[in-house]
């Protein structure tokens, strides 16, 4: 069964496969690590060369705008993104450009990202690449320039599946000759079935299917890896700040992972605890490790797993419920609590003193910025022009925003320098 051997495959070998299509996004200039630094949820400006980040970007209110994989090279900062918000993502990022030394690339034409995960994910990419050594032991996050037989490219390891992951993001030609190439090295290309089952017990959440623009992080549980809780503003702060301090990290609901006894649950199937509605499904899959377990009913074969908000009065592990079903309601428990790692309420610091007073004015600012008086037009993005070489498109896509003509060529050298490795001496 196809299933079964790519779920084997991913726990004990490697697979080739993402758990949702994302694009990428070029952030060039000597300012883009403190540019961000006030727009994203994690801190930017801690990031060395080689490393990167989880991170969120939030609306005055504290909801999502997007999630974000961040990789500082040290000569950009890449954003990786759902594919279907990068262009509204480049343009809001346009609109918060004054007189920083920034520049911004739409990507999508000119890279693509090659996931693989696995126990044997590394060492498949260390003889199929060049360039490269000691990929099990990197930190998440980690990345480092490397080749494809003349491709430059850039590896990451970022764990999505409960095994280490690794994304290659390399020109769209190459992407699919490397593909190739791991898949005859013993990679396994999985189905989109085995890396849902996957996804869902590791309770990695997507955009747009398990979170979305009305969610708050904490509510989907992504505040251990992709909020700083010690660095300075960013938008949405204050809904975050006053969530930890005064309501104690308590949220009215949370993300947890269901055992489901039967069929996996449709997407939108409210969970109930009694007759009393708790909750609803955002995704399910069946799952080979889903076996009877503690607290199911005489009889029942779990089988699927599911995700799905519940109120925090469920939260808790073993506590049972059940899930609306085309043919009745069948039992399901909570497998997961909350992000285990989720820091408690921060102590209250100076910090705390101008937080309202700051965060209010900087709310009003951008407020402003978003819904600009009659009249007022951000400027538009501008299409990425493709190319055949990831180093030219790439320096194509980057653009000035608001800056001088000698910041967009720095642009053009940082793409370059990204992709190709060359020290660009400044």
């Amino acid at each position: 069964m196809t299933f079964s051997r790519d779920y084997q495959a991913l726990r004990s070998g490697a697979v080739l496969g993402e758990i949702s299509p994302r694009g990428q996004i070029a952030v060039g200039g000597k300012d883009r690590a403190a540019y961000l630094q006030g727009l994203l949820t994690n801190d930017i400006q801690a990031l060395g060369p080689g490393t990167g980040c989880y991170a969120a970007w939030l609306t005055p209110q504290g909801r999502l705008i997007t999630d974000l994989h961040v990789l500082e090279s040290g000569d950009m900062i890449l954003l990786d993104v759902p594919l279907d918000l990068v262009e509204g993502t480049v343009q809001r990022l346009e609109q918060f450009l004054f007189s920083e030394d920034v520049q911004l690339g739409d990507l999508r034409a000119s890279l693509r990202g090659v996931w693989i995960h696995g126990p044997s994910a590394a060492a498949l990419l260390e003889r199929t690449l060049t360039g490269l050594s000691g990929l099990a032991e990197w930190p998440e996050y980690h990345n480092a320039r490397a080749a494809f037989g003349e491709t430059a490219a850039v590896v990451a390891r970022i764990d999505q599946l409960g095994v280490a992951g690794y994304c290659v993001y390399l020109e769209p030609l190459g992407a699919a000759s490397l593909s190739t190439a791991l898949a005859a090295a013993g990679a396994v290309a999985a189905s989109r079935d085995a890396i849902e089952a996957a996804r869902i017990e590791a309770g990695t959440p997507v955009f747009g299917t398990d979170m979305g623009t009305d969610t708050i992080p904490l509510e989907a549980g992504i505040e251990a890896r992709a909020i700083s809780f010690s660095k300075g503003c960013y938008v949405g702060q204050e809904v975050i700040i006053r969530v930890m301090h005064r309501g104690q990290g308590r949220v009215a609901k949370k993300l947890v992972v269901l055992g489901v006894e039967g069929e996996p649950p449709a997407p939108g199937s409210k969970v109930f605890a009694g007759e009393r509605e708790v909750g609803a499904v955002t995704s399910s899959a069946q799952s080979p490790s889903e076996g009877a377990s503690e607290g199911a009913s005489e009889g029942a074969q779990p089988g699927a797993l599911a995700l799905a908000y519940l109120h925090r009065d469920f939260l808790a592990p073993g506590t049972r419920v059940e899930i609306d079903a085309p043919a009745g309601r069948v039992g399901a428990t909570v497998r997961l609590k909350p992000d285990p790692t989720s820091p408690g309420p921060a102590e209250a610091g100076p910090h705390d003193e101008y937080v309202g007073s700051a965060f209010r004015r900087t709310a009003r600012a951008i407020q402003s910025t978003l819904h600009p008086p009659a009249g007022i037009r951000a400027s538009p993005a501008h299409p990425a022009a493709p190319s055949a070489s990831l180093a030219r498109a790439s320096a194509a896509a980057c653009r000035p925003g608001r800056t001088s003509r000698n910041a967009a060529s720095r642009c053009d050298q940082d793409t370059h320098a990204w992709s190709r490795g060359r020290d660009r001496g400044r």
